[in-house]
């Protein structure tokens, strides 16, 4: 099972219903729903930190999240999750000199990780005004990806699974979406079994595919 660890954002509901696309049973909680305690006990094979319209230092337990389990469980955070393992690890979050709010950008790579067997560059769709710095950026991070201007799209521990990308790879103007999540799950020793969008529908109209088996979670996100 996947844990997909909700910051309150609308994306949650694209990150889930690609995940179920590729076959991988899902279980999205909210990041003020659980303990880091609570997930422990019931440890996920992976998990992936959502999006989110705050910073991370507001992200319920996101940074100790990162803290705590990264090494012991594969971790990928997407924008704000991205963020919050750049700043859990000693980095600098700051404002993004080129803020991005639903513009594509072209990404290059290292063809490493979850970009493996992507081309480069692709195009990715961006949601951020915040970005994680080059200054002080700590020695376990690598850089894995950057847009043409220079800024870091993507990052990955040296020794760990724990990997960010800044852009959304759940949003549909994001290209080979669905082929880095897999190459996460893959990196996390999870098969996928991708099945097409027609057949995938969540059951009762989406909100019962947000289950909450770990911890005490919130009630499941209204539909957009």
């Amino acid at each position: 099972m996947v844990l997909l660890l909700d910051n309150y954002d609308s994306f949650v509901f694209n990150l889930a219903r690609y995940l179920e696309e590729l076959g991988t049973e899902t279980s999205v909680v909210r990041n003020d729903a659980t303990s880091v305690e609570e997930i422990e006990r019931q440890p996920p094979r992976a998990i992936i930190l959502s999006p989110g319209p705050c910073t991370p230092d507001e992200a319920g337990i996101t940074l100790d999240v990162v803290r705590r389990l990264g090494g012991r469980i594969p971790i990928l955070g997407v924008c704000l999750g991205h963020q919050a393992i750049g700043q859990a690890l000693g980095g600098e979050v700051t404002r993004s000199p080129e803020p991005r709010h639903g513009r594509t950008s072209l990404v290059s790579h290292e063809g490493v990780d979850v970009f493996a067997g992507l081309p480069s560059p692709f195009r990715a769709t961006r949601y951020h005004s915040l970005i994680v710095s080059d200054q002080n950026l700590p020695p376990e991070l690598t850089v894995t990806a950057r847009t043409e201007s220079g800024l870091i799209m993507g990052l990955a521990h040296r020794e760990w699974p724990l990997y960010g990308v800044q852009f959304h790879p759940e949003a549909i103007l994001t290209e080979h979406g669905h082929a880095l999540l897999a190459n996460f799950l893959r990196l996390a020793g999870i098969a996928t079994q991708p099945r097409s969008s027609a057949e995938w529908s969540p059951r009762a109209a989406g909100e019962d595919f947000f289950e909450q088996p770990i911890g005490d979670a919130s009630p499941p996100l209204p539909s957009a």
